[in-house]
């Protein structure tokens, strides 16, 4: 019998490991082990899907809605979708134009192999979402992570970029509000970012999955669906990337979509159908109901408790010592700097794992600046659990 074994593709070496989930695979192994352990380590609500939803989806079932969709998504969600950014963003979008996806990781690898070609480089602020990356390696395309030139600085300035840019540069990758720092681009720098991009005919791909879970100064200025503005207004071949997991709450139903240029949209509705054939039929009549008055009802609630957990982790976390010079005004993370404590963040988290049940995720999974003093801090549970956290960081640092 022959030895042979298979070996992994050359460009999985290029592939970080995401290192949350290391954590949380170890956090459950202590949980199996009886340990308790408060997580706020992963991106995801801790409030199940809203019930409106669910019952759209066990009917969607019962109804045998289970074939294939179209490789571009149900109609009716694109429409409906489409009408969410003239209704709420007074901007007109064509259905053909939006993709429904596996989630938004299916439209990050649908958009990176729509628009990079082996050894185009895309540029995107470092600390960021680590998948990003992975996704333009994976097209054997090339990251430039680019560090903030200030503390807190949500995205790179024109300066910076003017100094990245090379021929080879076909990409800017954005996020607003951000992972890990729950910064928000102001609008007046996310216009003069496309403007940038535009000049130098470079695309801009905005992550938008965080849009909805903002937390304006004062929660009277809210209003439903978020405060901020899309991309999509600035220039209208921007792409956006967007999701019903975060605001909507329904990560594992994996739905998000896709917004191309129109030029774009018969190619990327080819690959949509090579690469995953559609998203998930059931969830995507379930999403249809997320936009309704008595949904976004349910989803307003739980973004005042987001901001109320946001409030309380970040003024624990400042009292003890640690400095967050990012603003978390979106999304429902604090990136809170650890030098006062230690220079490893992976062995900082590892000790408040193992020895005092608090599971976060270290700066080194988002980028190479400065990582090792950073950790991500997840608001995603419930007050007396974040009290609970906040009572064994104190712990932990004394």
């Amino acid at each position: 019998m022959s030895d042979f074994r298979p070996e992994a593709a050359d460009r999985n070496r290029l592939i970080n490991p995401f290192r949350v989930m290391d954590v949380l695979e170890r956090a459950r192994q202590l949980e199996q082990s009886g340990v308790d352990i408060v997580h706020l380590e992963v991106g995801e609500p801790d409030f199940a899907t809203a019930p409106q939803i669910v019952a759209a989806g066990v009917r969607a079932l019962q109804q045998g809605h289970t074939a294939y969709t179209p490789a571009a998504g149900l109609p009716a969600l694109r429409e409906r979708i489409a009408r969410f950014y003239a209704d709420h963003h007074g901007v007109d979008v064509d259905p053909s134009r939006i993709l429904v996806t596996p989630g938004a990781s299916g439209a990050l690898v649908l958009a990176a192999n729509l628009l990079l070609n082996a050894g185009d480089t895309v540029l995107m602020p470092d600390p960021s979402y680590p998948c990003n990356r992975n996704y333009v390696h994976l097209v054997g395309g090339k990251a430039v992570l680019i560090p903030p030139a200030s503390p807190g600085q949500p995205a790179p300035s024109l300066a910076q970029l003017d100094l990245a840019y090379n021929p080879s540069v076909k990409g800017l990758w954005l996020a607003s509000p951000a992972n890990p720092t729950g910064a928000v681009i102001p609008p007046t720098e996310v216009q003069a970012l496309s403007d940038w991009a535009a000049k130098h005919s470079v695309h801009l791909l905005m992550d938008e999955i965080y849009q909805g879970l903002d937390y304006p100064d004062s929660p009277a200025d809210s209003c439903a669906l978020g405060n901020l503005p899309t991309a999509l207004r600035c220039h209208p071949n921007n792409l956006l990337v967007n999701s019903f997991s975060k605001y909507f709450g329904m990560t594992g139903w994996r739905v998000g979509w896709l917004v191309v240029p129109q030029s774009l949209a018969a190619p990327a509705n080819v690959l949509a159908q090579n690469l995953f054939i559609a998203a998930p039929t059931p969830a995507q009549h379930a999403a249809l109901r997320a936009f309704d008055d008595d949904v976004i009802e349910v989803l307003e609630q739980r973004r005042a408790a987001f901001r109320q957990r946001r409030d309380f982790l970040c003024d624990a976390l400042r009292s003890m010592g640690f400095s967050l010079p990012w603003q978390a005004d979106g999304a429902f993370y604090c990136y809170a700097g650890i030098e006062r404590f230690a220079d490893d963040s992976e062995a900082f988290c590892r000790m408040l794992l193992e020895e005092h049940g608090v599971a976060v995720t270290p700066g080194t999974d988002f980028g190479a600046h400065n990582a090792n003093t950073y950790v991500r801090f997840a608001f995603t549970n419930a007050m007396p659990r974040l009290e609970l956290a906040a009572e064994r960081l104190q712990r932990a640092l004394s």
